[in-house]
C-alpha cells in the first residue's frame, strides 16, 4: 500500500492551495480516504473524509473552506484549501482504510508520508 502526498507549500492568509494523495497497492474504491493534520507536540487532527459512497465529512474548523473530492479512476485524493488561516499550518496527511469510514487516526493503518503547509498572517 503506498499513498503518495503532494501539493503543500506555504501561503499568505486568505490563499488557497490543494493536496493531492495518490493510491496505490489496494482497493481504493471500497475503501475510505481521509486527511488529517498534525503541529509539533500534538495529536493527529482529523480534518476531512470521504466514504466508498462518496459521503464526505468535515471537521467544524474547516466545513466552510476545504472541499474534499475523490478521482477513483485516478485513484487520488484531493483536498482543496481556500481561504486559509494561519491556524490551519501544521502537516498534512492521507489515510486510508478498507470499507468503513471513521475520524480518528488510530483507525487508519494506511498513511502518506506528509506534508507541510504553512500560512502566514
Amino acid at each position: 500500500v503506498q499513498l503518495v502526498e503532494s501539493g503543500g507549500g506555504s501561503v499568505q492568509s486568505g490563499g488557497s492551495l490543494r493536496l493531492s494523495c495518490a493510491a496505490s497497492g489496494f482497493t481504493y474504491k471500497s475503501s475510505c480516504m481521509a486527511w488529517f493534520r498534525q503541529a509539533p507536540g500534538k495529536e493527529r487532527e482529523f480534518v476531512s473524509s470521504i466514504s466508498t459512497g462518496n459521503t464526505k465529512n468535515y471537521a467544524d474548523s474547516v466545513k466552510t473552506r476545504f472541499t474534499l473530492s475523490r478521482d477513483k479512476d485516478k485513484n487520488t485524493l484531493y483536498l482543496q484549501m481556500d481561504r486559509l488561516k494561519p491556524e490551519d499550518t501544521d502537516e498534512y496527511y492521507c489515510a486510508a482504510v478498507k470499507f468503513d469510514c471513521y475520524n480518528r487516526a488510530v483507525d487508519f493503518p494506511y498513511w502518506s508520508q506528509g506534508t507541510q503547509v504553512t500560512v502566514s498572517s
